[in-house]
């Protein structure tokens, strides 16, 4: 995954090798979806374990429901005036299906537990500091859920 380039939603392009190194949650979010108060959550966790080198990369995905409408602007502008987002978001990508990012090709044929198809919205993937895929969290599973906050610790701990 550290080998792709990837648009923020300013279309600024930005190497995930820059992420090497952190213990990163990745997640496909959407703005008209049920679990989009999940942004609340996401910033919080953000602003909290951040500066020990944790990093959330939200991807915008349209592929449920057409729950991410939006132009990337509008996205940008949502983000930042409903929940304060400071994470990197990034151009909305397809997560499913055969228009899936190569990123999300890479997130989705792991093994199970950690692999697997993206079910919903709000889907998160934590990736150890050394880039392999360490956990996976259902959609429903909210971003300060004890079993998420276990596992974020759990990899901040560990040696990089």
């Amino acid at each position: 995954m550290f080998e792709l380039t990837m648009n923020r939603l300013d279309g600024q392009a930005e190497p995930l090798s820059k992420y090497q190194g952190q213990v990163l949650m990745i997640v496909n979010v959407a703005s008209k979806c049920g679990l989009t108060p999940q942004y609340t959550q996401l910033q919080a966790m953000y602003d909290q374990y951040h500066d020990r080198g944790f990093t959330i990369l939200g991807f915008p995905a349209n592929d449920f429901r057409e729950q991410e409408p939006g132009t990337d602007a509008e996205i940008a502008e949502f983000c930042e005036r409903n929940y304060g987002v400071t994470f990197p978001v990034f151009s909305k990508i397809a997560v499913t299906g055969e228009a899936m990012h190569p990123l999300y090709r890479e997130l989705t044929t792991q093994p199970e537990p950690v692999g697997g198809d993206v079910t919903w919205n709000f889907q998160k993937y934590l990736v150890a500091r050394d880039g392999s895929i360490a956990a996976r969290f259902g959609p429903r599973t909210v971003p300060d859920a004890p079993e998420v906050v276990e596992a974020i610790e759990s990899l901040l701990a560990a040696e990089g």
